[in-house]
């Protein structure tokens, strides 16, 4: 059985790991010269972490991860606002948390793949011939390739959606924000950062810094911005919104790189009534984009392609494992996507009165009972079996 998919980040690269290891053939082709080198910080954890252990990846994760002591607030001169200790999250959130670098992740899994796995790089679909027996694209090289299964893992803004199920604006949920990410070298302020997370605490607009290898600072921003269009110049966007916040920022904007190493998109999620169409379906981000502001999209990405991959090698038909597939994950990621909306005010206070009251919130986390009640209104359910969800309803060992 061959499937080819669209895309080669996170969820593509598990999906590809997963598929060759129940003996599918797996084409993974990207528009992108090479593997991306933008992308933020992310906290991992939850059922993507499962996986990883399953996929026996955990070691590598641990390995190349950070492990932050504390997540800290600062005012305009740098005065401690609020702060969590990452072991009382960990509590809260019943389960442990490690901080790599998105592209990190991705190399994870890059590195994990084995030679019968293709990546085509500079490579994209132009047509597909969809069908209820399998499905026939036709790449931006000329070349036409047959599989039993397409799989769109090209993200928020997925082309393999849009061909397959229509206009983006149909599918997205745009949350208000903008957000950017980027990295530079700073040898003596990742030093002063050490194992904490620092963020600003103002409202409508938050940078938030970290210290990772090499003496290099990895940052992120979010604003509110009710236009939901892209900028033409992001290094702009960036300077003219957040020059008036004070502590580390302004070192931090002199030191913003130019645009093109810059990873800039909307805040948004993807809401999609179905997942799949003959021999099509869909993955990760461009299936069910959570956010950033969830902080566990890269972890329902690889949990989505380990379902899928399961519900494949045990069910009795290929339409049946994707009924399977989005029987299994469709409630998960919906409930994910419904706690985001629920508490960004939480992740981004517009107002002063909700900066104070997320403070509040912060140090309610030290109160007994308490912390588990805040920890789920922020991440949702944490007893999610991803090793029982990919258990296919028919057991079967051809998949036809």
């Amino acid at each position: 059985m061959k499937a080819i998919i669209c895309g080669a980040g996170i969820a593509g690269l598990a999906l590809a790991q997963r598929l060759d290891a129940i003996g599918w053939e797996a084409h993974i082709v990207e528009h992108a010269d090479g593997p991306r080198e933008q992308g933020y910080m992310i906290d991992f954890f939850g059922p993507g972490a499962d996986a990883m252990a399953a996929m026996g990846l955990s070691d590598k994760v641990e390995e190349i991860g950070y492990h932050v002591d504390e997540l800290v607030y600062n005012d305009g001169q740098g005065r401690r606002t609020a702060s969590l200790r990452y072991a009382l999250f960990e509590k809260a959130v019943s389960a442990p948390v490690t901080s790599l670098l998105r592209p990190d992740l991705e190399r994870i899994l890059r590195e994990s793949l084995p030679e019968t796995v293709t990546i085509s790089f500079r490579t994209s679909i132009t047509d597909i011939d969809n069908r209820d027996d399998g499905v026939t694209v036709t790449l931006t090289d000329g070349r036409r390739l047959d599989a039993d299964l397409l799989v769109g893992a090209d993200g928020i803004h997925s082309t393999i959606r849009r061909m397959t199920f229509g206009p983006e604006e149909e599918y997205l949920r745009y949350l208000g924000m903008h957000t950017a990410a980027f990295v530079f070298d700073d040898p003596a302020l990742a030093e002063e950062l050490g194992a904490g997370f620092r963020l600003t605490d103002a409202p409508g607009k938050q940078v938030g810094l970290y210290g990772v290898a090499g003496g290099r600072v990895a940052t992120f921003t979010v604003h509110t911005q009710t236009d939901p269009t892209l900028p033409a110049d992001p290094r702009a966007k960036i300077l003219d919104t957040y020059r008036d916040l004070g502590w580390k920022v302004p070192h931090v904007l002199a030191n913003c790189p130019p645009s093109e190493r810059i990873y800039y998109d909307q805040v948004a999620q993807i809401v999609m009534p179905r997942w799949s169409h003959k021999r099509v379906t869909v993955i990760g981000d461009a299936a069910y984009a959570v956010s950033l502001l969830a902080g566990q999209g890269a972890s329902l990405a690889i949990a989505g392609a380990y379902v899928l991959a399961g519900q494949l090698d045990g069910a009795a038909s290929i339409d049946g494992a994707l009924a399977g597939y989005e029987r299994a994950w469709g409630p998960v990621a919906t409930h994910r996507q419904d706690t985001t909306v629920d508490g960004r005010k939480w992740l981004l206070p517009e107002t002063m009165f909700q900066v104070r009251a997320r403070r509040l919130a912060l140090a309610a986390f030290r109160i007994p009972g308490v912390a588990a009640i805040l920890g789920q209104g922020l991440v949702g359910r944490s007893s999610v079996d991803v090793i029982e969800l990919a258990k296919p309803d028919r057991v079967a060992h051809t998949v036809a």
